[in-house]
């Protein structure tokens, strides 16, 4: 079929359901909800046969609906109405949430439901459970919905017997109001309901050391303790603060609402002036970014940075934790990132507030660069990247440095740069892509600009092996997986063919050549005349809306529908 998803902007859920749907067979467009008239057009040049909203802000016009059946992903279960849908869930602390596809009718959310699946609930930001079991279900449901809708015998249920079933309605915006902590009463567990239920957007809003701080990112700790509210602690980006039960919670991120600066950066970073006046933890607590286990003769080693971030200092802190690994008597790495991303490459929003983006990319790249070099250069292991999460831009080609690369099948990858101000890219990705992937995969992987599932991905050679829906299982299946091959009886002679593959493309062309020509590239992108990455940027980190959907989104504003733009 021809589905058109209309969506407000091209989140993570968008690009899964994006992916699926072609991955089905369907002919999929994009198109930003900018206006009622400018959508109405994407559907005159489109002629859509069914649309879905994934991710909308707002009403779909009744020309819309009314002509075309019409989709709507619900973060919520069947009778659930209203915005702020898994901010309440998070907040009201419910065991079991779900998603629902409804029709859009001239009642919010109201329409009649085609599917739904509900998930239980776990304690994490609303980010996470966003990009996992919302995502999971939502697709699974979407998929289900335009099955019943092909086979055009399908009666949707109304929704008015859910509200009843489920005691549901509809529900209003979430405040700061409804989320402020009371320091002095709230306890812990409450605390990381308030923050979990404000991860991503929009932060809990606080008064701290005089300012107006928006706070993200937040972990349980249960040793340290103080005076509620108090700043207690501090370790690595995160400070900590005492709740009312003798607990605390480390907050990673902090946004001020006043500041040049309107984004989030480590909280280290925007209390920098007093940072040196609280007592600084070794141990971390429960907030550690990096972390080493060993199992059987595997080491794993876990990143979870927020976002998938990886500024200059986070690249050298994994690069050490990494040579440390290197050093054990091992015979397998697993670099397993974050469940919910692998790496998304460099820290744009350290970038931006740098006194000069140009140098902090310049030393953020390098640092990128001297990580992948490490793990090329590992000899004495083989190197495993395990992606449970989603994996952008550099850190698509930071997990190719390894010497496999396994994925789990829910994963999207988007391996380019150009949508970043037509980025010429390092991660010594020119040696890595045609090594991996062949010339003319990787030409094709580099010069587009559309989100990757790991199908596809596998099929380029990107991605060698796939498995496993659940995070869980696909981490106890990998360990599972570089166990049985360390074990193998032939795992010597692989490991000297490895080392003999990469002495032999040494002596063809140097590692420091690539490098060097992609630097040289990438020098012209920082510090040259065209300011195109700069712009690309700072719109991505203020969030400034496009003004249109990109021809490579939208098929059906090309020109000539079959060719595919790199531009």
């Amino acid at each position: 079929m021809k589905i058109l998803l209309l969506v407000h902007s091209f989140n993570s859920l968008s690009q899964r359901l994006f992916v699926e749907l072609r991955e089905n067979g369907h002919e999929v467009s994009v198109e930003f909800d900018i206006n009622d008239q400018t959508s109405i057009e994407a559907i005159e040049l489109f002629q859509p046969e069914l649309i879905i909203a994934p991710f909308l802000k707002r009403a779909i016009p009744e020309e819309i609906w009314h002509n075309t059946t019409c989709l709507i992903v619900h973060p919520g279960p069947p009778g659930d109405r209203g915005p702020s849908a898994l901010d309440w869930a998070i907040l009201n602390g419910e065991k079991e949430w779900g998603v629902t596809v409804l029709e859009a009718n001239d009642i919010m959310d109201g329409g009649d439901i085609w599917a739904s699946q509900t998930f239980p609930m776990r304690t994490a930001s609303k980010g996470s459970i966003y990009r996992q079991e919302v995502t999971d279900a939502a697709v699974s449901a979407t998929l289900q919905a335009v099955e019943y809708f092909i086979s055009g015998n399908f009666q949707p249920q109304p929704q008015n017997q859910f509200v009843e079933n489920f005691n549901m309605g509809p529900h209003q915006l979430m405040t700061q109001q409804d989320r402020s902590i009371n320091w002095g009463k709230d306890s812990q567990e409450l605390v990381l309901r308030k923050m979990n239920s404000a991860d991503g957007f929009p932060g809990v809003l606080d008064d701290l050391c005089g300012r107006e701080l928006f706070q993200y990112d937040a972990h349980p700790e249960n040793v340290l303790s103080g005076e509620p509210g108090s700043i207690i602690a501090y370790s690595g980006d995160a400070i900590c603060r005492a709740t009312s039960d003798g607990k605390a919670v480390w907050i990673g991120h902090l946004r001020d609402k006043k500041s040049s600066h309107p984004f989030k950066l480590p909280a280290t970073t925007v209390l920098s002036e007093i940072i040196n006046t609280i007592p600084r933890s070794d141990t971390g607590g429960s907030y550690r970014e990096i972390s080493y286990r060993e199992v059987d003769g595997v080491g794993i080693l876990s990143f979870p940075f927020y976002n998938g971030a990886m500024g200059q200092e986070k690249c050298r802190e994994l690069r050490t934790a990494y040579r440390e690994a290197k050093t054990r008597d091992t015979r397998a790495i697993i670099l397993l990132g974050g469940e919910d991303y692998w790496s998304n490459g460099m820290d744009l929003n350290r970038i931006e507030a740098a006194d000069s983006p140009a140098d902090e990319s310049w030393e953020n790249i390098n640092a990128m660069d001297d990580l992948a070099l490490e793990i090329m250069q590992t000899e004495r292991q083989i190197t495993i990247s395990a992606l449970q999460g989603n994996a952008g831009a550099g850190g698509v080609f930071l997990a190719r440095a390894a010497d496999l690369l396994w994925a789990r099948t829910g994963v999207v990858l988007n391996p380019h740069y150009k949508d970043m101000g037509n980025l010429y890219g390092s991660e010594y990705w020119s040696y890595l892509l045609p090594r991996y992937a062949g010339t003319n995969n990787a030409d094709s992987i580099m010069s587009q600009r559309l989100p990757m599932g790991v199908r596809e991905a596998n099929r380029l050679g990107l991605v060698d092996n796939l498995y496993g829906n659940d995070r869980d299982q696909f981490v106890e299946e990998t360990i599972t997986r570089a166990l049985k091959l360390i074990n193998h009886d032939d795992f010597n002679r692989q490991l000297e063919e490895k080392n003999a593959r990469r002495e032999k493309d040494e002596t063809i062309r140097p590692l420091a050549s690539y490098r060097e020509e992609e630097l040289d590239k990438m020098r012209l992108n920082f510090y040259g005349f065209d300011p195109s990455y700069h712009i690309a940027r700072y719109n991505f980190i203020h969030k400034v809306h496009k003004s249109r959907t990109p021809v490579t989104l939208a098929i059906h504003r090309r020109v000539n529908p079959g060719i595919k733009p790199d531009g």
